[in-house]
Formats: structure tokens, sequence, C-alpha cells
């Protein structure tokens, strides 16, 4: 299970993460405002199970997540949790030049034996 102080940390990651150069359309990775986590779900693991997903998501304007893939794993069995909990995340919208955008991010989960 992830502990508390692993969910902190990544609340952190995410609002500090230092976006790059935008992508086509109009999904970006580099904004003025990063997103801002408001909800979280903990990922439920198999106990005694242990590992961190990185899970790659894009975020709407409205701050919806709309979709969400692994894009690394050192506990493949993680993979299908970390990417359910982030799913059901939200956050406060990123923005570009002053209007909430859609934006791409990568969200590490931690697990850590229970």
């Amino acid at each position: 299970m992830i502990k508390q102080a692993s969910l902190l940390s990544v609340l952190l990651l995410v609002a500090s993460l230092s976006l790059k150069a935008e992508t086509s359309g109009d999904v970006f990775t580099k904004v003025d405002e990063n997103p801002v986590p408001v909800r979280t779900v903990a990922p439920k693991a198999t106990r005694g199970e242990s590992g961190l997903v990185a899970v790659s998501c894009i975020i709407d304007e409205a701050g919806k997540v709309i979709s969400a893939s692994v894009t690394k794993s050192t506990n493949s069995l993680l993979d299908e949790s970390a990417v359910e909990a982030v799913q059901n995340w939200s956050f406060k919208p990123a923005k570009k030049d002053g209007k909430t955008v859609k934006v791409k991010v990568t969200v590490p989960i931690r697990f850590d034996q229970a």
C-alpha cells in the first residue's frame, strides 16, 4: 500500500514538475502554471508488493485525467492499480497564457510493503 508520506512526495513532484517543450496539437508539456492535484486516490496493492510505477497522463482543461498509461515500472503487478488510481485523481488545471489547457505529465506512484 502507498504510505501517506509517499503520497505527499507524489503530490509535491507533480506540483513542481519542470515541464518541457510543447507537443503537437493542443496538449502541452510546457505551461505557465503546472497542474496541482486537488483530489488523489491511493492505489490498491497486493499485500507485500512494492515498487515504483511512472504513470503518464493527460489532464484536460477542467483538471480531469482523460488518459493514463504506464511509462516505466519496477513491478508490473502494480501497473494496473497505479493507472486506475491516477485516472480517479483531479487537478487544478494547467494554464498557458492565462487560459486553462490540456497538459501531459508523468506521476510517480510508489508502493511500499504493508
